[in-house]
């Protein structure tokens, strides 16, 4: 039996010893890597010692950069030691378990390049419908390659962040009109965290030795400003003001259960998109507005997986390098309360959504809280939980 009593640190719950997610909190000596068991987070540093001379500097750090930077050699042995100390029924010298309602926590890695996909293709589909009613819903290019964008890094934040409503350029009756977004909206997607040595032209075999962790991610979206700006060139300022990520990175080691073959899309690929493994994910994510489930989009459906987006990513000679984080696209399902964005549920703001309250939305307003979460099959019957990503509007 475990030292650790937390009935939510349990093989039957999300957050048990088959999950392990690390994270950063602030304490008063100063930010601390941490693992989340349970409901409690336990700060690493005292433990140290409990690991060996190469792992005992990567648990002392103020941040998750230098275990990004070490490799899926220490990334495995780092999970192995981890999973003895929380299943030995003794404490380990040092050890303390801190509540998550009492601790703060930080972006827990520094971010470098970010890069958002759009890999869904019910998503795809119904903004392909809803966009270029007269056209083919998908172009000509979206089943041979994942289609992509360059972000913005820097405005990459934490869970718990608020999210201050844009200001931008969007149509308006008589020309272009200047103002706060009026279709402020998400985009339910799964990011994965980059880690490894500097490479280019990763192949989708060598993608694990580069893809460290997997978090939940909302990227935020003013569809007025995106619509008036996004033709010729695609995304910019109605994507760039925020994207969150869950406060916990999942391993991918966690995953290995979860692996599935993606979907056929009818053709060929091009070899350097051919998996000779499936990293597939059969993730099922949760949306809830103000407290209201709205959504339960699929993961397991999406057209490209992390890997091949990885060895897109990288195919020209781009390189990808310890913190750079990758957005799988907005996870959709086939059904209507399975889509990922409010965009699509409320059909470009034809069709409301009702809340539990009797209250009705569109797009979100000033003051709405929208939770994201996933979880996904662990080994024996367990479930492997990601930390939820919060965000609240406010005005701006």
């Amino acid at each position: 039996m475990s030292w650790i009593d937390d009935p939510a640190f349990s093989p039957d719950e999300p957050f048990g010893p088959q999950t392990l997610p690390y994270g950063v909190l602030d304490t008063p000596d100063g930010p601390v890597v941490a693992v989340r068991v349970g409901d409690h987070a336990l700060p690493l540093r005292a433990l140290a010692g409990e690991f060996s001379a190469e792992l005992a500097p990567l648990v002392a750090a103020g941040s998750l950069d230098p275990l990004l930077a070490a490799g899926r050699p220490a990334w495995s042995a780092l999970r192995a030691r981890l999973r003895e100390l929380v299943s030995q029924s003794a404490a380990p010298p040092g050890a303390e378990l801190l509540a998550l309602s009492a601790v703060t926590t930080r972006l827990p890695f520094t971010v470098g390049d970010y890069v958002d996909f759009y890999s869904s293709r019910h998503h795809a589909e119904n903004v392909g419908r809803m966009f270029r009613p007269d056209a083919e819903p998908l172009l000509p290019n979206w089943t041979h390659l994942p289609v992509g964008y360059h972000g913005r890094s820097g405005t990459v934040v934490v869970s718990g962040t608020d999210v201050v409503r844009p200001h931008g350029q969007r149509r308006g009756e008589h020309g272009p009109v200047f103002g706060p977004s009026t279709r402020l909206d998400i985009e339910a997607e799964v990011g994965f965290v980059c880690g490894g040595p500097v490479a280019g032209r990763v192949s989708t075999s060598s993608a694990p030795d580069h893809v460290f962790g997997v978090v939940v991610l909302n990227d935020w979206s003013a569809r007025d400003i995106q619509a008036w700006e996004y033709v010729p060139l695609g995304p910019f300022l109605g994507k760039s003001f925020a994207t969150s990520i869950s406060a916990w990175v999942t391993p991918l080691e966690a995953f290995a259960a979860a692996r599935v073959e993606v979907p056929d899309p009818g053709h060929p690929r091009l070899d350097y998109l051919v998996e000779d493994q499936h990293w597939g994910l059969d993730l099922t994510m949760e949306v809830r507005w103000n407290g209201t489930t709205v959504s339960r989009p699929p993961f397991a459906g999406m057209a490209f997986s992390c890997a091949q987006q990885l060895a897109h990513m990288t195919v020209n000679g781009a390189t990808v390098r310890p913190g750079d984080l990758f957005g799988s696209g907005t996870v959709s399902g086939p059904e209507k309360r399975q889509r990922g964005s409010f965009l699509e549920l409320s059909w470009g703001g034809a069709e409301p959504v009702v809340l539990d309250d009797g209250s009705t939305r569109t797009f979100l307003e000033d003051g709405d809280t929208v939770v994201i979460t996933a979880t996904a099959p662990g080994p024996d019957g367990s479930v492997v939980g990601l930390s939820e990503v919060v965000g609240t509007v406010v005005g701006g």
